[in-house]
């Protein structure tokens, strides 16, 4: 037993190396670790858990690719002062037709002069018969203007133009607005109230025509319009993206100065005069909204109602 014992000891004791070590993690655990890292990225802390939440909440809101809208239909304006006053008033054109041997009294010659002075507005000469052909015999007075298709943006395009602004995103959505002018002065407020876009369903609501080029007095070149297939979903989609909807209604539960809802990121839906929200986009929204009228009026017009509620987010914003 004892030279059993013996001859184990001689093995253990041929082993090279060292037996008993570290290995160096002594040596290197008494290294130094370099600079405290701030207390946002220790994990743990408080600062980091903000830190991380806000990280998050930046994410979700983050828009997704832009992938563009749908296109109108081209439009014709016809006549000689509705052509003159499209042309002045901006509306996008790309050719203007004029009849052969025309009387050149002086609204030809300045609708002439002005698509003339655009520079991109190609200039054609036709027969009568091909200009009551184009217009489908309407009285064109021998002057005849091409309007394109207006290109509309994806609804995610106007939150996506906040975002890279650094602002909370200002939207304004109508429901059954069939009325081009009204478009076109709503384009307008929300352009001068610091508003990202306009939303119009495809059925039952005006659409970016020449009258409502005109009645943007030009904003409409710089505000953008979104034409969506389904008013509803469109505004749950932005509820999705951590943005209030509220609905303009005159048996709203709140009054525009009192909601503090709007001082954030927000949908203002609008309805029509007559009939106001529809069921459905009414119960989609997160507020209802009233205009305090000491008047005593009912309604207001739409571009007039969509101008006061503009102008309040605006003051809160400011």
């Amino acid at each position: 037993m004892a030279g059993n014992s013996q001859r184990r000891n001689r093995r253990t004791s041929n082993k090279k190396g060292a037996q008993v070590g570290s290995g160096g993690q002594r040596r290197r655990g008494l290294e130094g670790k370099g600079p405290t890292p701030p207390a946002s990225a220790r994990k743990g802390h408080k600062k980091n858990r903000i830190a991380s939440a806000q990280a998050k909440q930046a994410a979700a809101r983050r828009p997704a690719p832009r992938r563009g809208g749908a296109k109108g239909t081209s439009e014709m304006v016809v006549g000689r002062n509705p052509v003159y006053e499209a042309l002045r008033d901006g509306v996008p054109a790309t050719t203007l037709y004029v009849q052969q041997y025309i009387d050149n009294d002086e609204r030809v010659r300045e609708a002439l002069q002005l698509a003339g002075e655009r520079g991109n507005i190609n200039l054609m000469e036709a027969p009568r018969p091909e200009l009551d052909r184009m217009t489908n015999g309407l009285n064109h007075q021998g002057l005849v203007l091409q309007v394109p298709p207006y290109e509309y943006a994806h609804p995610e395009d106007l939150t996506a133009a906040a975002y890279d602004k650094g602002e909370d995103p200002l939207i304004v959505a109508l429901d059954g607005v069939t009325d081009p002018r009204n478009l076109g002065a709503i384009v307008r407020s929300v352009s001068a109230f610091g508003g990202h876009g306009v939303v119009v369903p495809e059925r039952r609501a005006a659409g970016m025509t020449a009258g409502a080029w005109k009645s943007s007095a030009g904003t409409a070149a710089r505000t953008p319009v979104s034409r969506v297939t389904n008013l509803t979903r469109a505004l749950e989609g932005y509820q999705k993206a951590g943005i209030t909807v509220v609905g303009l209604a005159a048996d709203g539960e709140h009054t525009v100065e009192d909601l503090e809802a709007l001082a954030g990121p927000v949908v203002i839906v609008i309805g029509s005069e007559g009939k106001g929200l529809g069921r459905l986009v009414g119960e989609t929204c997160d507020y209802r909204v009233r205009i305090s009228m000491p008047g005593g009026a009912e309604s207001l017009n739409a571009g007039v109602a969509a101008g006061i509620v503009l102008y309040e987010v605006a003051r809160r914003r400011a």
